[in-house]
């Protein structure tokens, strides 16, 4: 099994947030890794505080710590870097 570096993780799991918003089974098909692995990374992701989607699609089904976290997340962008992100 191979090993993958944070820095390459992280690469991985920011395909499937804002703004490329892949699926899971979209990521996996591209970089060709197992899609429990990335179930289990973006879990991880998730209890390590990082906002992560899921099952909740909008905004309004997030829980407050994603919010929070997103909020935070982008506080710092400029106005087209959060148009993008968004």
């Amino acid at each position: 099994m191979p090993r993958y570096s944070e820095e390459r993780k992280q690469a991985i799991l920011s395909k499937l947030q804002p703004p490329s918003n892949m699926s899971v089974a979209e990521v996996s098909r591209s970089e060709g890794i197992g899609l429990q692995t990335l179930y289990n990374w973006r879990n991880e992701a998730r209890q390590q505080g990082h906002p992560m989607p899921g099952h909740n699609k909008t905004p309004d089904d997030w829980t407050s710590e994603t919010k929070l976290a997103t909020v935070i997340e982008t506080a710092a962008l400029s106005e087209s870097e959060l148009s993008e992100y968004c």
